[in-house]
Parts: C-alpha cells; structure tokens; sequence
C-alpha cells in the first residue's frame, strides 16, 4: 500500500461502525496459505480439536475455513478422529505424522498462533474509521478529565485547542508540577470521545505484526463486539513510554525467539495518544530521538521494514505528547520546533493552587488539613529557603508525616513540628526549618 493511499485511503468497502464478519476465504483479504499453516500449528498445539475450536482460536467463522480443513484432509496432514455434533465444525482433527512434521517446519518459520491477522489494507481503512481528526473534546469533557489534577484557567484555555488540533504537545517546565499527570488525563479525555477497534494482529507480506496488547489497550465490556472477531472494541489507547525509550524500540522488530513482529508503541498509540514522557533523560540523544519524529508528524505516516528488507508505511494517527523539565532549546532545533504546534508551559502552582493541592493529597491519606502548616511552609521553607514550591512537595511532604508516624506507632497529625520534621529529610536540610539556627538561611 503505497503512502498517498494511507494518507488519503480510499472509502472502506463497508462504512459501518463495526468491522463485517468476511464470508468466504477472498473476503478474509489473506492467503490461504498463512491460514492453512495457521491451523496446522493450533492443532499441533492442541493435540485434538474440533473444526470450530480452531476457527473460534483463530476468530473466523467455521464455514470460511472449511475449503481449507478439506485440502488438509486430501492432503492427509489432518485426519478425523471422532465427530461431536451433526455440523461439519463438530469433526474432531487431529494431526498426521505428516501434519506434525509440516508444522515443525511452520513454527521454524513463525511461532505465532491464535487470532487469524487482517491485512494491512483492512487496517488503514479502520484507522480512517476512528481517527482522531473526527475526534472533539470540549471544555467540560477536558476539565472532567483534569479533575484529579490542580490546574490554572490558562493552561484549560492553552491545551482545549491543541488537543483538538490533533497535533502534537510538548509540554515543559520545572519537574514535578503534574505534566505526567496533565498528559495521562489528555489521554482520558480522548478516551471519552469513543471506542475504537484494535486488530490482534496485521499481515504485510505474509508476516504478522501483532498489534493488541492489553497493558496498552482496554476492552471495552458489554458493548457490541465486531462481527469481524479478529477486531477488538477498546477504549482508544493512552501508550506511555519514558527513560527506557531507545531509537530501536520505535522501529518495527522481530522477536528471535517467537519469529514474528511486535508493532511498535506508536503504533499501538494509532487512534489514541502517545506519550513521550521525561524527555532528555532516555540513553540516546535527544535531537536523535526527535528527529525520529519528524517525518511522522509532518506526513501522518511512518515507515517500517521488514528483515526481507521490504518497506512499507503505516498511519500515524496518534496526538503525540512530549513532555520534558529540561530547555526545549535545548533538546532540538527549529526545523523540529515547527512540527510540534502547541507547546504548553505548565509552571509551578501559584499559592492558591498549592493550598487547594495540600488540601486535597490531606483529604486522599485522612489527614485534617491546617492552612497553617502551608503559612509555616512557605514562610520557612519557600522564602526562607529560597526553593521553589513544586505541586509535588504536598503528597511527598505527608508520606514522610504518614512514615514518621507507623514508624513511632503514634497517631498521624500535620503540624508544623510533624512538618518540619518532614522537610528536613525531603529537601536535604541540615537542620529542620523554623530552628533558631536556621534564621541565617
């Protein structure tokens, strides 16, 4: 599939919402042959199985595969060896000694067995389906959303346009003052706009490319499943990565053991939104890492090739999120700071924030809160001290309180004694604050 067609893709055959189930072996979009050996390897694993346990494993309908039980059988790699039922799916299978030495040779190929793959032309029309260009999230969805987190009017007003851009996001500033927290619930807010339908699997070339993953994509439960059982009804995705991320991890790469492709993380992303999180802290470079990006971002397609050395591109339709405390002038260069269109500045909370945010994390632990502890906070710590208050330091600064208090098995009370006792060990003080000894800074 060439790019012009991935990024102007021709109507799907069917403009439904849900995948059709297919009818007839064509209507699968795959070569019999990756199915037969498909089947082969499912009964090599499971011994014995009727025609429908195969077809229910590989999620196609037994009457599709049934041409191709039948070649197995002329061609005595499978035999029956028993009958369940009146159906022609309740036939019990099993392999020859021939089907188990065909399907050795198969596994040396691939290792992959379960959900029959769709076609990457099947694939591209899907993405068209959900994408995020018909994606909106408005200022009630956004601020619902946002509602574990303590944030400014400005930045609402700031991020409402860049996410309904659909472009990317680069949000910086001093760490620990919620980007992480902003971006994940970026993520909840275009999870709320509707689900999606996520393959199990995509074929390019006779490969296989395995797609969902349930630590990235959540099922959605008790809606309509897809006809097309190879599709999965999920919520559109939230994939995080952070320091671990190399160069490497964003190619497409094929498991040496399992000998079939694993998609990327921004692929998985498709439909959803990716986040880049401490950017600056991974092993390689940062203008490397970016410029990775560059072509994705600009032509919403990315490109992949496979160990025959084939090359393909796949859509890149995922609101990318990057998120650093570091300079963005210094991670990259202007060329790469024109395709990322919004960049959103997320700065310490000003006092009110603070005061809401250790109101909150005293609400969450059962603690009474005391407006005092913030007054003795910021006037021993914050100006006296000369450190910058962070909406991290709230939650950080009780679990010391909460640690003090199991550790002595006394009762757990904020204080300014309990407080400063707190402070001294979390910003490194050689003294806690409000000593005498202190005065001088």
């Amino acid at each position: 599939m060439s790019e012009s067609e991935i990024r102007n893709p021709p109507p799907p055959a069917s403009t439904g919402a849900l995948p059709p189930a297919p009818q007839t072996l064509e209507e699968t979009g795959l070569d019999p042959d990756l199915l037969v050996q498909l089947i082969v390897k499912t009964l090599y694993y499971a011994g014995e199985a009727t025609g429908s346990e195969v077809a229910e494993d590989l999620r196609l309908p037994y009457f599709v595969l049934d041409p191709l039980f039948q070649f197995l059988r002329t061609e005595k790699l499978i035999e029956v060896r028993g009958v369940e039922g009146i159906e022609k799916g309740s036939y019990r299978y099993s392999l020859t000694s021939l089907g188990r030495e065909r399907a050795r040779e198969f596994l040396e190929v691939s290792l992959y067995v379960g959900p029959a793959p769709v076609p990457l032309s099947h694939y591209v029309e899907r993405v068209r389906h959900h994408s995020l260009a018909s994606v909106r999230v408005d200022r009630e969805t956004l601020r619902a959303a946002l509602a574990p987190v303590v944030v400014s009017e400005e930045l609402i007003e700031q991020l409402g346009p860049a996410i309904n851009s659909g472009h990317s996001i680069f949000l910086y500033g001093p760490s620990g003052n919620g980007k992480t927290l902003i971006a994940e619930a970026i993520g909840r807010a275009i999870a709320s706009a509707g689900d999606i339908f996520i393959p199990y699997a995509i074929e390019v070339g006779n490969h296989i490319i395995k797609i969902f993953n349930p630590v990235d994509h959540v099922p959605v439960e008790g809606a309509p499943s897809a006809p097309d059982r190879r599709w999965i009804r999920c919520r559109r995705p939230t994939v995080f990565v952070g320091g671990e991320l190399t160069l490497d991890m964003l190619d497409l790469r094929m498991n040496p053991v399992s000998k079939y492709y694993e998609a990327p993380p921004q692929v998985k992303a498709n439909g959803g939104v990716f986040i880049l999180d401490d950017l600056g802290r991974q092993l390689v470079r940062p203008r490397d890492l970016l410029n990775r990006w560059i072509v994705p971002l600009e032509k919403r397609v990315d490109y992949f090739t496979l160990h025959t050395g084939e090359k393909f591109p796949l859509p890149f339709d995922t609101l990318v999120i990057f998120a650093t405390n570091l300079d963005p002038r210094e991670l990259a260069d202007d060329a790469f700071f024109r395709r990322i269109r919004f960049k959103v500045h997320v700065a310490s909370p000003t006092r009110p924030m603070y005061e809401e945010i250790f109101r909150r994390c005293c609400e969450q632990r059962g603690l009474a809160y005391d407006p005092t502890v913030v007054e003795f906070l910021y006037r021993e710590v914050y100006e006296r001290r000369g450190i910058e208050p962070r909406g991290c330091h709230p939650r950080d600064l009780i679990e010391h309180v909460l640690g003090h208090a199991k550790f002595t098995e006394s009762p757990a009370v904020l204080s300014e004694e309990t407080i400063a006792r707190a402070c001294r060990t979390y910003f490194a003080l050689q003294e806690a604050p409000g000593q005498v000894s202190d005065a001088s800074g």
